[in-house]
């Protein structure tokens, strides 16, 4: 049904709690979403783990040696077991209603 795919931020202080409950969020929303998290920041490959998620360190970079998002769609679509991927910051909470939107816009019903 869903891929969803982020960078996280480190995982310390408050922006651990945050991003775990994001996490958490995009794991009840379907039994078979998918979750892929990009990156080397700290705890990223541990809370993947314990989540039970998918992670990927490897990261491209430009010569300024900031990330490219470019990178991280080609990956994350090479990679994704389903059609639809959605990219969220880590620290968002999504809910149900994304499911409902994505279900209506399936079977054919737009709203204007």
């Amino acid at each position: 049904m869903l891929t969803i795919f982020s960078t996280p931020k480190p995982f310390v202080s408050n922006i651990n709690i945050i991003q775990r409950n994001a996490i958490q969020s995009w794991q009840r929303l379907h039994p078979g979403a998918e979750i892929i998290v990009f990156g080397q920041k700290e705890g990223a490959a541990e809370t993947a783990r314990e989540f039970g998620i998918r992670h990927e360190s490897r990261v491209d970079r430009n010569e300024l040696d900031a990330k490219l998002l470019a990178s991280f769609f080609n990956r994350a679509e090479d990679l994704a077991r389903h059609s639809i991927l959605c990219y969220v910051n880590c620290g968002i909470i999504l809910t149900g209603d994304l499911v409902k939107a994505l279900n209506a816009r399936s079977n054919g019903s737009h709203d204007s």
